[in-house]
């Protein structure tokens, strides 16, 4: 039995994590479909050829690795048959940043309680770096009345294309929760998901190197991040990602109104599967995690993360989280990062706080 699975062990998040492990002196198995594949991004690492989803829940249920780490997208099709599949002998940790699939993966918490296992959701940049952010804040205090999360990535691209894992999260994963219409928005209002705009609430942000960006509200995994690390009942996460043109914003409401459609998503999707990036350098030295955290006796707190390119860390998060879990410093049930290590997590993976 090898200790630990990365599943999608051809893409870019794997390779990352794969070599996040490496360096900690944990060898991963790498899982997927396509063996030439594997056999050229293992690089002499053991691999594992599944041809499907349910092919690999049958392997994991199989073989029961102590951590499987699924890195396959949309999350929303993919986490359910996998988290069953861990249970109940491995741990499982994903990537996942949209609503809906943290959500159901938090939802899992007593299932993995009772097996004495754990489940880490959101193990990547937007939700790791904005909720630790919260929480190094709200250490120690009451919970608060209000909280606005921004996440503010520096990526280099790959030339290449988006690919139908990142366009089915994109399609099938905003926001797929209740709280308002299908594809609407969310926040919470009075500490419950609640309707919004699509890149409402847009500002315009001065990083701590002096650059500036806007960010306007999308409805990411982070919102429910940070509004279970904070007790907020008023909670918006917001990004440098979402569309910034006003014109744009104006027409969201109904373009992704047309998704509800089921010809349009599929068409939807499959155009945005085929969308071709060139090769691009990071636009930035450094990737920024950002709260405002305000309590109900006036208080306010600001506060940064600063990290590396964003892909980069999205490997040393997932890999330090396996390494603990290998290590028995996690606890049974359901977790995002930060919720599960505090926030010295982001700290041990090259993080700094920069507070006020």
């Amino acid at each position: 039995m090898h200790d630990v699975w990365i599943l999608g062990g051809t893409g870019r998040s794997a390779r990352a994590i794969a070599a996040g492990l490496l360096e900690r002196g944990i060898r991963p198995v790498l899982v997927g479909r396509d063996a030439g594949r594997l056999e050229a991004a293992a690089g002499g690492l053991p691999t594992l050829v599944a041809g499907s989803v349910a092919a690999t829940a049958d392997a994991i249920s199989r073989d029961r690795p102590a951590v499987v780490v699924n890195t396959i997208g949309p999350f929303t099709e993919t986490a359910a048959p996998l988290l069953r599949a861990c249970l109940p002998a491995s741990h499982y940790l994903d990537l996942a940043n949209d609503l809906a699939a943290v959500s159901a993966t938090l939802g899992q918490d007593q299932a993995f309680a009772d097996a004495g296992r754990t489940a880490v959701t959101g193990a990547g940049f937007g939700v790791t770096a904005t909720e630790s952010v919260v929480v190094k804040l709200c250490e120690g205090r009451p919970a608060a009345r209000r909280v606005r999360v921004d996440m503010v990535p520096s990526l280099a691209a790959e030339d290449g294309v988006l690919g139908d894992a990142l366009a089915g999260t994109i399609v099938e994963g905003l926001p797929g929760v209740a709280g308002g219409g299908r594809y609407q928005g969310r926040r919470y209002r009075d500490g419950r998901l609640a309707p919004a705009r699509l890149a409402a609430d847009p500002i315009r942000l001065t990083l701590p190197d002096g650059s500036v960006v806007t960010t306007a509200g999308m409805p990411l995994g982070e919102l429910m991040a940070a509004q279970r690390a904070s007790g907020a009942a008023d909670v918006l996460s917001a990004s440098s990602e979402a569309p910034a043109a006003p014109v744009i914003r104006a027409v969201l409401p109904a373009a992704t109104a047309l998704l509800n459609l089921g010809p349009v998503r599929a068409f939807a999707r499959r155009r945005l599967a085929a969308v071709r990036f060139a090769a691009r350098p990071k636009p930035r030295e450094h990737s920024w995690g950002h709260a405002v955290v305000e309590w109900p006796d006036g208080s306010r707190r600001e506060g940064w993360l600063r990290v590396g390119e964003a892909q980069a860390w999205t490997g040393s998060v997932p890999a330090e989280v396996v390494r603990r879990l290998l290590d028995g410093e996690g606890r049974p049930g359901a977790y995002t990062p930060a919720a599960l290590f505090g926030p010295a997590l982001a700290e041990a993976c090259g993080g700094e706080y920069q507070l006020s």
